[in-house]
């Protein structure tokens, strides 16, 4: 039953496979638009260090696709980023050795992963309504950071932060890491655990009674967005250099909602079992040179945040509107 299962979910992947075609456009436009108003912009230099401030972003949408894909939705990754960076600058102390380093680069990881697990078995076990839980776990998170850390501070070490501003044979370490999240992802994608994320999000009815373990699937997809969360709060802290509780749950420039909007324009459907990792990187460099844009025409800021909010509201409104037509044309 589980091959019926995946018949149709594989004539979908390769439908959506170029799900993210949208997003290239939109990427190149934005390449475009960004060359015309600053052409100092495509320096290696000054091309790197961006591309490191998208880093956090790219790590944060990758895992959110996942959870996306498998039908749910996590609103506390900010609030994670912010407990993992907190976690990870305190154990580090002021003058680390290796295995120190090693040891809180550990602990914030899996301070990380515990906290999506945690959402997973909310959702998964408890069967609490995705957006509510995570929503109300965020504050639970959030203030476990500033528990821990009430205010900015700590420091990490030099070396740690000249390695981030790396680039191994002269590629940016964004790069490096970008592709090693697409090939983990195209090597889960592929396992029967891949399958079961997307017979989870597409039809959980059928799943479970194809035997596919959805409680564990969906537990997973939580454990692995909370994971890429602690990622980006380990990334945070070697680009700032410094602890921060609130970096996650900035209302600046909320990243929580902008790895939803980097899913959403890389081709990920809200609904479920539909998208991929790849569409969702794209995106995030679309956002990134959106802001850059912004700023460099002089644009309000508070213009980036409405687009963001029009991008999911049309996104959830989409599938509505879509039957809505079908069924007027029947």
């Amino acid at each position: 039953m589980i091959e019926t299962l995946r018949n149709p979910l594989s004539l979908r992947r390769a439908a959506l496979r170029q799900s993210y075609i949208f997003a290239l456009l939109l990427l190149l436009i934005a390449i475009g638009v960004m060359f015309a108003l600053n052409p100092n912009f495509f320096r290696p230099a000054i091309l790197n260090g961006n591309l490191r401030t998208y880093l956090p972003l790219m790590l944060l949408a990758a895992g959110q696709t996942i959870v996306v894909i498998a039908g749910g939705i996590d609103l506390s990754v900010g609030a994670i980023v912010s407990l993992v960076n907190v976690v990870t600058v305190v154990l580090l102390g002021t003058a680390p050795s290796a295995g120190q380093i090693v040891l809180a680069i550990v602990a914030g990881l899996a301070a990380g992963a515990a906290a999506g697990a945690f959402n997973g078995i909310c959702v998964a076990y408890l069967r609490f309504q995705p957006i509510v839980t995570t929503f109300a776990s965020s504050f639970l998170i959030g203030g476990l950071a500033l528990f821990i850390m009430p205010t900015p501070g700590g420091s990490v070490p030099a070396g740690l932060m000249d390695a981030y501003r790396a680039n191994p044979l002269w590629i940016p370490l964004t790069l490096w890491i970008g592709a090693v999240v697409l090939l983990v992802w195209q090597i889960v994608r592929s396992t029967r655990f891949g399958g079961y994320i997307y017979a989870v999000g597409g039809q959980p009815l059928a799943a479970y009674a194809s035997g596919v373990p959805v409680a564990r699937v969906r537990l997973a997809s939580y454990t692995i967005s909370g994971l890429m969360a602690g990622l980006a709060g380990c990334a945070f802290a070697l680009g700032t250099g410094t602890g921060d509780p609130l970096i996650g749950l900035s209302t600046s420039q909320p990243i929580t909602l902008s790895a939803v909007v980097a899913v959403v324009l890389g081709g990920t459907r809200l609904s479920g079992g539909q998208g991929g990792v790849a569409g969702s990187l794209i995106g995030v460099l679309v956002l990134g040179l959106i802001r850059n844009i912004i700023s460099f025409a002089n644009v309000p800021t508070w213009w980036q945040t409405l687009v963001d909010s029009l991008i999911v509201m049309f996104a959830l409104a989409g599938p509505g509107v879509a039957a809505l037509v079908r069924r007027r044309r029947l």
